[in-house]
């Protein structure tokens, strides 16, 4: 008999620790809690088979003015290769949680292959290709088993001029776990996106990583003589260190910092036994016009794997309302270049 029940979040997370290496924070109660600090519903849960644990999923209520929905991020964490029985059972139990919170669909990506396999899998549980990603759902993933002289050897070559020119001119980069640090990297981030034309997270959800995820959050900055070039927010939570959001100087944009706050994380997240970096989030091959462009080919300068997971899926509950939240979503997509 398969089941699937309200679990406590520390039992989830050791779960997801134990039997699934290729999970990250968006499946952990840290990433939960972000959202329940945040003023959302989260509910974790466990899929059990013959009393013993086989999935689990950290389900987060979005209150969206196109229509309430249930969103998987990074998940659910299944096996989706061998145990096609919890995977249809997870579906048939989710559709349920989602009929009873009122829902329109559910949106999920797990971390897993964006393969024919998988895509077949998922489209055969009757779920449609969702019109909007759902974090990074390509990305750049640095080994950091990797010795630093074949880290720098991986590079390209630009990048690592950059690198070394950047020790040359005498940058630094110190992180902070402070509140103070976040708030100033919020404040930073807003005049960045007013720059470049994003949206950028709001200061409740910049602050909830902070609190969140209790010293595992850390912000970088890069300075040169005192003043900020740019800012990273790195998660620091096994098995992978995140480079999760971003913010920049207009004097950054002209000086190495950003290469060498890259470097500096690579080298902290190597020393404290991570394996992988994370880069988190590049544009899709051949999208020139993706708003990740840019991003792109900064953060594939530095080697490492290009993976492109399985896109984001939807479990559509409310077909009728789901068509309107379709075009909805497509004249959002086109209007953000995503």
């Amino acid at each position: 008999m398969i089941k699937l029940e309200r679990i406590e979040p520390t039992d989830l997370d050791n779960y997801v620790a134990k039997y699934h290496p290729e999970a990250n924070f968006l499946q952990t109660s840290s990433w939960g809690k972000v959202y329940e600090l945040d003023g959302e519903k989260v509910m974790y849960f466990g899929l059990y088979k013959s009393d013993q644990l086989c999935g689990s999923a950290v389900v987060i209520v979005k209150n969206a003015k196109r229509g309430r929905y249930l969103e998987i991020p990074g998940g659910p964490i299944l096996d989706w290769d061998h145990e096609p029985d919890c995977v249809h059972e997870f579906m048939d139990e989710i559709k349920k949680i989602a009929e009873k919170e009122d829902c329109v669909f559910v949106r999920m990506r797990p971390n897993i292959s964006d393969s024919f396999a998988h895509r077949k899998q998922i489209e055969d549980l009757g779920l449609v290709l969702s019109p909007m990603h759902l974090h990074a759902e390509h990305t750049v993933m640095i080994d950091l088993r990797l010795s630093e002289e074949e880290l720098l050897k991986d590079m390209r070559r630009q990048t690592r001029y950059e690198v070394r020119r950047a020790e040359k001119l005498g940058i630094q980069v110190s992180f902070d776990t402070s509140k103070h640090a976040f708030s100033e990297f919020y404040d930073l981030q807003l005049e960045t996106a007013k720059r470049q034309g994003f949206i950028p997270s709001t200061r409740n959800f910049i602050m909830a990583q902070h609190d969140a995820f209790a010293g595992a959050a850390r912000i970088y900055t890069a300075t040169l003589d005192g003043r900020p070039l740019a800012k990273g927010l790195v998660i620091m939570q096994t098995p992978e260190a995140i480079y999760h959001e971003a913010a920049s100087t207009e004097e950054g944009r002209k000086l190495p910092g950003a290469y060498a706050l890259q470097w500096r994380v690579i080298r902290d997240a190597k020393d404290l036994g991570f394996k992988r970096y994370n880069l988190f989030g590049i544009a899709p091959p051949n999208s020139p016009n993706h708003r990740y462009a840019g991003v792109t080919t900064f953060k594939t300068g530095f080697g490492g794997e290009q993976i492109a997971y399985l896109p984001a899926h939807d479990l559509v509950i409310r077909p009728f309302r789901y068509q309107f939240v379709h075009i909805l979503e497509e004249i959002r997509k086109k209007r953000r270049h995503l």
